[in-house]
Parts: structure tokens; C-alpha cells; sequence
């Protein structure tokens, strides 16, 4: 590992989780299409992207104005093709820039600099820029370029305020709108004067202190917990480009509880606590975590009375506090207890409240899912586990599965994602766990339902290896499918088991290899199939893959 100093560059879409509940295959299709001009627009500014989630793009620069640069280009050309949806389609970003001091370890970047700038993403405005200080004073006599101060901004999880401005963007008309944020209100200092009386206040409540402690025996109440165990480690990598891994053991949450006061000389009336919200905590539901880590929401999560609350991330982090003073601490104490264990791990995943009381206030929804059964298990196709044969990651995603999956324990899965992303789950209680939460972590990332690939030490689905695995195969929607064919080829690819392979030709005929015993013959009785009644027939398909030529 070696430390730098970087501008680092993190953007995100604003409400992408409701535009892929509105129409996936459309927000897709559209993040592809925008990707794209991102990464030109990156590539061309000298930047290099890091890390990708989703939606999510994280990248670096060797200077803060080749990143202001990039971003005001980026948002100004999306703003163009925005123009040609209706404004609750319009896939808007928001960018958050600053300049840290930032760790390299296999091509990813980690440190403060990385967390701030995703902080500043979040302060963005809809298709905005937000930059920190440093990222102004560097930029702001180089570029033409209007900012708004607004002042120290508490972000989540940075012990100092961060100074931040944001970025006037250019309106249709050519003229720029600065925005309107409102700073920080700092408190305002206490008067001179009153400094002498605070002085002999504090001496006279020491002394009063001192007496009644000297005169009283002090009972403290015990901080209630859970012993923390060793549940299965959520490795997120989810994307092509190679992530971070979570590699602490994630223990159970252990509750955070209100302390109990010291006795008064005076007894005030205590107030009851209330009683546990009503309806039961849908424990079943909750994604992304482990049998044990369910097992303590059923046994002492759904028991306690308020105020209490539970968060996660989609690595499988969490935090838990119950008996707090109030609903406020209640949700602080747990969202600080995750990231706390988030961070220690490294991970990139933020976390989120799950549920206040026993009501879910989780705004994601459940992540999109595959029909079970998620592995059919076939002899015929399946092969020992390999990283080198990992189907759509690169070089450095495969070394990473191999040094991290390869000799972890049993039970572990890998699922993978319709653009490459993918998420390992190690040491699970069950392959049942394994692959469920691999597949709901996934999912969350992807944007879209995943595949299980590899359960243990074998690849549980056929992996192409005379062509190159491009995506996920859908036969009812391929564009070089002819349409009326379609239903055709669905019904006969998926009631298909052994090798299967479909060609097409220039008319969109297409032919099928089914059920061989091989890859190989499949492939061509897949093409001798389409040349029955097309021609300059192709394979486009071999099992659950798209397939293209191998580079």
C-alpha cells in the first residue's frame, strides 16, 4: 500500500432506486448510455475511475481543476440529454469533489479524502457539484467558474465540519444560477463578562458534588449487551473494477442501551418506558444478514421495549440500541454503531436505518431477487472453481476472488451481476445464507437481479470458455432474436439441461444446442440449427451468457 495526494471524484444518481422500480430494463439501458460519457469524459480529464457500485462512480485525478473541469462537463452534457425525457424520468447526478491524503491498495483508494467526497456527493444539489475548501482554493482562480459558500457542513461520520461550496450551474438560457444554501448557524460565543460567573457556578457545584459523593454510596446500573459471536464475513465487490473487502469478522449487534443515572439527592418521578411497538418485527425480511444476526432480532431486538432502532448496509453491517432516552438517540446510537463497524472493515458501504421501533422506515425496498430455485445443479455442466475462469471480471477482480474466496471456509458463495458487479459471502452458517445474501447484496448494488456462480469450490453454471461471457442471456427481450421466435427459444433454452447454445443469422432465425454433453456440441448444433433457415449464422448465447469473441 502507498499513500498520495489525490482529487477524488464521487457521483451518484439522485432517486435511482425509484427509477429502477419504475422501469429496470429503461434505467439500465440509460446508465450504460450514461456511463459512457462519464468514463469519456474521466479518461479525457487524466482521471482514473476506482470503484463503481450501481449507480455509483468513484475516481481520481492528478489535480482538483482537471476534476472541476470534468464534472461541470459531465453535468452539463447530461443536463442536454435529460432534456429529452419527462422530468420524473431524468437521470440527474450529483458530484462531490475534495483533495485528500489517500491510501492505494490494488487499484482502489481508501482514506478520508474518499469518505469526504461521498459526503459531499450527498450535499450536492440535483445535478449539481459540491466541493470542499481545499478543491476552492485551488480551482477558483483558474476556472470561470461561480461557487456558493455554505459554510461547515456536520457530515455523517467525520469528526470535523467540512467547509464546502457548491458549483453555480449553467441554465438553458446561458446565464448561471448560484445556489441557495443555507449555512451552518454557529452557536454564538458566551460574553466576556460572563465568564467569571460560569467560574464560580462550576466551583460551587464541584464542591457540592464532591460532599455528596464522599457521603453516598453510588449504585450504577449495568449496561446491558450481547456477547459479540463470529458470523459470516460479506465480502461486497461490486463491480468489475476491484473494490474493498469487508475482512473483520461481523459480530452481532450489540444493543447500545441508555446508561442508567446516578441516584439523586432529590428523587425526581421516572418516566416510564415505553412499551414495544406495536406489530412484530418482520425479522424474515430484513436482507443482507446472516441466520445469527436474525436470531438476535427475534430474540432481544423484538422483546425490548422503545426506544430503540437497527441499522445496516448492504455489506451485511449493522448496528443495534435499544432502552435509549429518545427516538433520536436511539436512531444515532445504532447508525454510528454500524458505520463504526463499516469502517473498521473498510467497507465502502454506508449505512442506513432498517427500522425505528419495530416499524421499517427502510426506503430501498427489498432487494430485486431471482426465482428460486437460485442453482439447479447439473453434472454435466458443472466444474471445479477457478478464478482465472470467473466469467465478466477483470484481471484484478479475478486476483481479488482468488486471494480472498478461494481460501476462505465453507459455506461461500459468489453472485454476479448483469454488468459485472459481484459479492462474495464467506463462512456462512449454510450454502442456504451464502447464497441469499450474496444474491441480495448483489442485487442491491446491481440494480437488478443476480446469479449464483460459484457455491464452495464449483462453478454451479456452465461457463463459457470457447467464446467470451459479455452478459446475462435473455432470450424473450434480445434484440437479435427475431420477436416472433422468442417465446420459442425461452421455453426450449430454459426446460434445457447439459450444454446449451443459441446462433442466429442475418434474418434473426435462430438455432438451438440443446441438452449436449459438451460445450463444444453445443455450439455446433446450435449453428447447424440456424443455418437450416438463415445465414452467416453466429453464436450470440451458451448457457446463461451472452457471448462474444474472445479478445
Amino acid at each position: 500500500m502507498k499513500r498520495k495526494i489525490a482529487a477524488i471524484f464521487a457521483a451518484d444518481i439522485a432517486g435511482y432506486s425509484r427509477l429502477v422500480a419504475e422501469d429496470e430494463e429503461e434505467t439500465l439501458r440509460r446508465l450504460a448510455s450514461y456511463r459512457e460519457v462519464i468514463d469519456d469524459f474521466i479518461a479525457r480529464a487524466s482521471g482514473r475511475i476506482f470503484n463503481t457500485a450501481g449507480d455509483a462512480v468513484l475516481a481520481e485525478f492528478p489535480s482538483a481543476v482537471d476534476a472541476v473541469r470534468c464534472a461541470i462537463d459531465i453535468q452539463e452534457s447530461l443536463r442536454t440529454r435529460n432534456m429529452a425525457y419527462p422530468p420524473s424520468r431524468q437521470m440527474s447526478f450529483r458530484i462531490g469533489i475534495t483533495i485528500g491524503d489517500v491510501v492505494e491498495r490494488d487499484g482502489d483508494l481508501l482514506g478520508d479524502g474518499v469518505n469526504i467526497a461521498a459526503r459531499l456527493e450527498g450535499l450536492a444539489e440535483v445535478g449539481g457539484i459540491c466541493v470542499s475548501r481545499a478543491v476552492h482554493e485551488q480551482v477558483a482562480n483558474k476556472l470561470s467558474v461561480q461557487f456558493a459558500d455554505i459554510g461547515a457542513q456536520e457530515v455523517k461520520n467525520i469528526p470535523t465540519p467540512v467547509h464546502a461550496y457548491m458549483v453555480a450551474m449553467r441554465r438553458e438560457d446561458g446565464t448561471y444560477a448560484t445556489p441557495q444554501v443555507k449555512k451552518v448557524v454557529k452557536a454564538a460565543p458566551a460574553p466576556h463578562w460572563m465568564w467569571p460567573l460560569v467560574v464560580g457556578v462550576v466551583s460551587v457545584v464541584a464542591i457540592g458534588v464532591g460532599g455528596f459523593l464522599y457521603f453516598t454510596k453510588l449504585e450504577t446500573g449495568q449496561v446491558k449487551s450481547v456477547e459479540a459471536s463470529l458470523p459470516p464475513v460479506a465480502v461486497p465487490s461490486p463491480s468489475p473494477t476491484p473494490t474493498m473487502a469487508a475482512k473483520a469478522p461481523l459480530p452481532v449487534p450489540t444493543p447500545i442501551s441508555a446508561p442508567t443515572q446516578m441516584a439523586a439527592a432529590t428523587p425526581a418521578p421516572i418516566p416510564s418506558t415505553p412499551a414495544a411497538s406495536n406489530g412484530k418485527f418482520p425479522v424474515d425480511a430484513v436482507p443482507f444478514i446472516g441466520e445469527r444476526q436474525r436470531s438476535f432480532l427475534s430474540n432481544e431486538y423484538s422483546a425490548a421495549g422503545d426506544y430503540k432502532a437497527f441499522a445496516l448496509s448492504i455489506g451485511g453491517f449493522t448496528g443495534a440500541s435499544i432502552n435509549q432516552p429518545n427516538e433520536e438517540s436511539a436512531r444515532s446510537a445504532a447508525l454510528d454503531q454500524c458505520q463504526k463497524r463499516a469502517e473498521g472493515a473498510q467497507s465502502p458501504r454506508r449505512c442506513e436505518l432498517y427500522a425505528v421501533g419495530n416499524k421499517v422506515v427502510y426506503s430501498h425496498g427489498s432487494p430485486p431477487m431471482p426465482p428460486q430455485p437460485w442453482v439447479r445443479h447439473d453434472g454435466v455442466t458443472e466444474r471445479p472453481f477457478a478464478a482465472k475462469d470467473f466469467p465478466m471480471l477483470r484481471d484484478q477482480a479475478r486476483t481479488r476472488v482468488e486471494n480472498i474466496y478461494a481460501p476462505a471456509s465453507k459455506s461461500r458463495a459468489v453472485a454476479l451481476g448483469p454488468g459485472g458487479q459481484y459479492f462474495m459471502v464467506l463462512g456462512a452458517s449454510s450454502v442456504e445464507e451464502a447464497m441469499r445474501r450474496s444474491l441480495e447484496s448483489c442485487g442491491a448494488i446491481a440494480g437488478s437481479a443476480c446469479m449464483i456462480v460459484t457455491v464452495d469450490d464449483v462453478f454451479v453454471v456452465p461457463i463459457p470458455t470457447l467464446l467470451r461471457a459479455t452478459g446475462f442471456f435473455h432470450a424473450a427481450t434480445h434484440p437479435s432474436i427475431v420477436a416472433d421466435a422468442r417465446d420459442d427459444v425461452v421455453r426450449k433454452f430454459g426446460d434445457g439441461t447439459g450444454w446449451n447454445a443459441v446462433a442466429v443469422g442475418t434474418a434473426g432465425r435462430p438455432g438451438l444446442g440443446l441438452k449436449a454433453d459438451d460445450e463444444q456440441t453445443a455450439v455446433n448444433g446450435a449453428l447447424a440449427d440456424c443455418a437450416r433457415h438463415d445465414s452467416d449464422c453466429h453464436v450470440i448465447a451458451i448457457g446463461p451468457f451472452t457471448v462474444g469473441p474472445i479478445n
